[in-house]
């Protein structure tokens, strides 16, 4: 008696994925192994789809990173109920809440390195900045200016202070650094030699607020 016919094997359709699972994936390996580590090709392997199938829901990499940054954003940079009315005062206020939220989350200061990403949840800050500086007396332009200024300030500080953290959790072996200061000539350069010791925990320190007022007050002279 004849055996009947094997059933024919289908590949099927992939799984369907929604956007809040590919933001979920994305942001979880961002933050995990660096945006670096992202690719559409690893995002689709990750929540079982093809790389085709994440075009649905996004553009490319880049509009994945921007709604990304907007989600984190919006969730954590929150406006406050009463900015202060001091000019000086709001431009610092604001330039701490974007340090504030962007230090715990070093992957949105990577993205937004890039210049051309910016979350549209932050501009209102960005706007205080602005105009605090030009209420201070500062011109647009110069304003512009000394945004990006504080800008640098607090994002350089950041990915430093990331950089350094990650180095020190995969290695804690001298770094260079400790062991050219561990070798200093007091003669050829006696303060260095002098700190030496103390160097790496004075570095270390939390001093993101009194250089931020310096930087801050600096710019401001310009308009005085």
């Amino acid at each position: 008696m004849p055996q009947p016919p094997a059933p024919r094997k289908t590949t099927g359709r992939p799984a369907r994925i929604s956007r809040a699972e590919i933001l979920r994936t994305a942001l979880r390996i961002v933050t995990d192994e660096g945006v670096d580590r992202l690719t559409m090709r690893r995002l689709a392997s990750e929540v079982g789809s093809t790389p085709m199938a994440l075009y649905h829901h996004v553009r490319d990499k880049e509009e994945l990173l921007l709604l990304l940054l907007d989600d984190y954003a919006a969730q954590h940079l929150r406006r406050p109920p009463a900015p202060p009315t001091d000019p000086r005062e709001r431009v610092i206020a604001a330039a701490t809440a974007i340090h504030e939220v962007l230090a715990a989350c070093p992957w949105a200061v990577e993205v937004l390195t890039a210049d051309d990403l910016m979350s549209t949840s932050a501009l209102w800050f960005v706007e205080q900045i602005v105009d605090g500086l030009t209420v201070c007396g500062l011109s647009l332009e110069s304003a512009v200016h000394g945004y990006r200024a504080i800008w640098y300030y607090t994002a350089g500080e950041i990915v430093i202070r990331a950089t350094a953290a990650r180095r020190r959790a995969a290695d804690d072996r001298p770094t260079y650094r400790d062991r050219v200061f561990a070798d200093l000539d007091p003669d050829e350069l006696p303060r260095l030699a002098e700190v030496a010791d103390r160097w790496a925990p004075l570095t270390a320190q939390d001093t993101y607020a009194e250089g931020l007022t310096a930087l801050v007050n600096g710019l401001l002279t310009r308009g005085d």
